[in-house]
């Protein structure tokens, strides 16, 4: 039977011997959140959640993104995949203020979309 993205990531985590406060520490992902992932109360997580978890547990990125119900082929030329690569590679090689104010831009971008303020 395939596994769920909760117990993948469940088991990565207990593998490494790790709890879930640690995870948070290393990942800044809140361990309230992971808790949720693991047990698949959330069951389609962010992508840029999937990506840092990718990261950390060493999983393969496309894998997680199966488990958590994307389409590994959301456009029919591939360069949407190849832009959030490139992205999510690059949100990786920066520093943790900032990843934090690159988000915090990236949220006024999609709030100045949707009217919001």
């Amino acid at each position: 039977m395939a596994k769920t993205l909760g117990e993948e990531l469940r088991g990565a985590r207990n593998a490494r011997g790790l709890s879930l406060r640690e995870v948070e520490r290393a990942t800044g992902i809140h361990n309230a959140h992971l808790s949720q992932i693991e047990t698949d109360s959330i069951v389609r997580p962010d992508l840029a959640i999937l990506w840092e978890l990718s990261a950390f547990y060493d999983i393969d990125y496309a894998k997680l993104m199966r488990l958590a119900g994307y389409s590994a082929h959301r456009s029919s030329n591939g360069h949407e995949k190849e832009q959030l690569s490139v992205a999510f590679r690059t949100m990786g090689e920066l520093t943790p203020q900032e990843r934090k104010e690159t988000l915090e831009f990236m949220a006024g971008l999609k709030r100045g979309r949707h009217g919001g303020g």
